[in-house]
């Protein structure tokens, strides 16, 4: 029992350290991308390493998302003589939870790994020390960019997923289920709210910044060479992974609970 209780000490203890560290990453982060001189054209060359890479993946995604959930809302609503619903539940799942959270995962998965390990062979290799003997601040130089690379980016990704989601449902609702196009659009505007919206692109804010801060952060707190840039590399996507579910729901709970938007 006393066992049990250390290992829950420690393991409470080493959650908010690193807690801890993450808010101080991107305290430092926020205020040297508000600071003078500003790196536009890293920053540029981080977006565009994130959004056109990974717009197909997360197209693919969200159009077969889109074709699941009609097809499985379709089992239960022919039944019940409802199928006309159908459109509006793929709208708004898709806007305010689904688009989001799986654009944030897939961009977690292939940036946010790529992220920790960049940084993290630079980190082994003492290029980041380097920097910091040339008087380069690493946070300014390495994590800036991607930070804001990732808050410009996902938005937009999400923007576009939502609109594919959207037109998978429509293939399944229309040629599957027999719901006139003119039908199926009219019950999607109807449905849809700028609030819907506008919540899920807020979410992607907050996801793009825990892609961002996690995986620098793991890449500058390797240790021990390439078996250690592999273990940071893994830790960084499963901890985003985490994080933005975990941080999907308090935003959730915020936005329809607490605030009733």
């Amino acid at each position: 029992m006393l066992n049990l209780v250390f290992k829950t000490g420690a393991a409470t203890n080493s959650l908010i350290r690193y807690i801890g560290q993450l808010t101080i990453l991107w305290s430092q982060t926020v205020v040297l991308a508000l600071t003078p001189s500003f790196k536009g054209r890293r920053s540029l060359i981080q977006a565009n390493r994130i959004g056109p890479g990974s717009f197909i993946i997360s197209a693919l995604v969200a159009f077969f998302v889109g074709m699941i959930i009609a097809l499985q809302m379709a089992y239960q609503m022919v039944q019940l003589s409802a199928e006309i619903y159908i459109p509006k539940i793929i709208s708004v799942a898709l806007t305010r939870e689904l688009a989001p959270v799986l654009t944030a995962l897939i961009v977690a998965g292939r940036i946010g790994a790529g992220i920790a390990a960049e940084i993290g062979s630079m980190t082994v290799t003492e290029q980041v020390d380097a920097l910091k003997a040339f008087a380069v601040n690493p946070v300014k130089y390495l994590v800036v960019p991607r930070f804001l690379g990732l808050i410009v980016m996902l938005p937009v990704l999400t923007m576009l997923s939502d609109i594919i989601g959207i037109w998978g449902g429509y293939i399944i609702c229309v040629y599957k289920l027999h719901i006139s196009h003119e039908m199926f659009w009219k019950m999607v505007f109807s449905a849809l709210a700028m609030k819907d919206i506008i919540t899920g692109l807020v979410k992607t804010i907050f996801f793009g910044m825990i892609i961002a801060i996690v995986g620098c952060h793991q890449g500058l707190n390797v240790h021990g060479g390439a078996e250690g840039v592999g273990k940071a590399t893994t830790a960084a996507v499963v901890r985003s992974f985490i994080l933005i579910i975990m941080t999907d729901c308090l935003i959730t709970f915020i936005f329809y609970f607490l605030l009733n938007v």
